[in-house]
């Protein structure tokens, strides 16, 4: 059972809180503030109602152990204070001795350790530095979405140094279990799966699982290549291993292949940055890559998708970041806003950013933050840190 954070009593207690704080950066400046942005309601309701210390925790790229500065949480620590109106307090380290004093000091509520990934003992779930962690709060909270499919320190390890009623779920989560939830367990019909990306590979499960509940499940993207070979279609340069096609064709031969829907034209060009050319059908020349869905493709797809009334979507259509393939992709985005009975939930990277990019964000139904942890919850139907929340761990 999930504690959830409006049932909680937080008045004068200290709150240890792990969050999502995983931003892109670029020279020192974070480009995009989307994940920051959606921890405030969290970190807002936690001051909000008395807590007397928000101990806030966080990894942010993947520097594997060891310090690396330009890792370092210190932009996201500025942000946070000028968004919060409050200081926040950047610690050596996430097991700096002075951590104890700032956590007896009158002044000063919020502190954010530094990266936890600067500590090996994070990522291996290492029991003492799990220890640590939660000798900072008398309440845990977990609000990283995105990392609750790792079994690490701050996401689970340190729940079994608190009593469960003490182990408390915040908002970004609870909604994210409900919108999932809406999609998995009770979808309003018809509910149609969009898939794309790279490879058949790395999205099988999902694709499996999708098939069971959808009644279309539209297909684009690179990934769209190895089920048309399979089918006997000429893919020219297009991405398309052998092991996809393999994994193609077995999908193809599964009692829901009738769900399938793929493209039936292409825009294609001779490399990355080649000028675009057109297919007349499902067949791309020798000489060309598929790199986005054709018009009629479009058009098939929008038709489908504007009598929706759920839609789960994880992947884009075609080289998106690339404006000349980036048609497919944004002509999804747009048949989703506009369908105004449909509720629509975008997971995965690529496609969050084809949202944002659409300008469309808002007419969607739910955009999930964790791109890994939305497509394994799909797949399990929970999370290790989800898990964790709801049951506690054994130390």
């Amino acid at each position: 059972m999930l504690n959830l954070i409006s049932e909680q009593n937080f008045k004068g207690k200290k709150v240890v809180a792990r969050f999502d704080f995983n931003v892109p950066l670029k020279s020192g400046k974070i480009t995009d503030t989307t994940r920051l942005d959606l921890s405030l309601p969290t970190i807002k309701y936690l001051l909000e109602n008395g807590a007397k210390k928000v101990v806030l925790m966080s990894h942010l790229g993947r520097p594997k152990g060891k310090v690396n500065k330009e890792l370092s949480l210190e932009p996201v620590a500025k942000y946070l204070a000028e968004a919060l109106k409050e200081e926040v307090l950047l610690t050596e380290s996430a097991t700096d001795r002075g951590i104890k004093t700032l956590l007896n000091l009158p002044t000063n509520k919020v502190i954010l350790l530094e990266n936890l990934r600067f500590h090996k003992e994070e990522t291996e779930n290492d029991p003492e530095f799990s220890k640590v962690l939660a000798s900072y709060g008398d309440i845990y909270v977990n609000d990283a979405f995105g990392t609750c499919h790792r079994a690490h320190a701050s996401t689970h390890g340190i729940v079994s140094h608190f009593q469960h009623k003490d182990v408390v779920t915040g908002l970004l989560i609870e909604n994210e279990i409900v919108a999932l939830n809406k999609v998995l367990e009770s979808p309003k019909k018809p509910f149609v799966g969009i898939v794309g990306g790279a490879k058949v590979s790395d999205k099988i499960k999902i694709v499996e699982r999708l098939l069971g509940s959808v009644d279309k499940l539209i297909i684009g993207g690179a990934m769209a290549y190895p089920f048309l070979k399979s089918q006997g279609h000429e893919v020219g340069k297009s991405l398309c291993s052998d092991e996809d096609v393999t994994l193609a064709k077995s999908i193809l031969n599964s009692k829901n292949k009738d769900k399938i829907v793929l493209p039936v034209d292409h825009l294609c060009a001779e490399g990355l940055d080649g000028d675009t050319v057109p297919s007349t059908d499902k067949n791309i020349e020798q000489s060309l890559m598929g790199l986005d869905i054709g018009s009629k493709t479009i058009n098939e797809y929008n038709s489908i998708l504007r009598e929706a009334k759920t839609v789960l979507w994880n992947g884009p259509m075609g080289l998106f970041e690339n404006k000349k393939f980036a048609e497919g992709t944004l002509s999804v985005a747009k048949a989703l806003a506009s369908n105004g009975d449909c509720f629509t939930l975008v997971g995965g990277g690529d496609s969050v950013s084809a949202v944002n990019m659409s300008g469309l964000s808002d007419k969607v139904g739910h955009i999930s933050t964790g791109g890994g942890a939305s497509l394994e919850y799909i797949e399990k139907g929970t999370l290790p840190g989800i898990q964790a929340l709801k049951h506690g761990v054994t130390k």
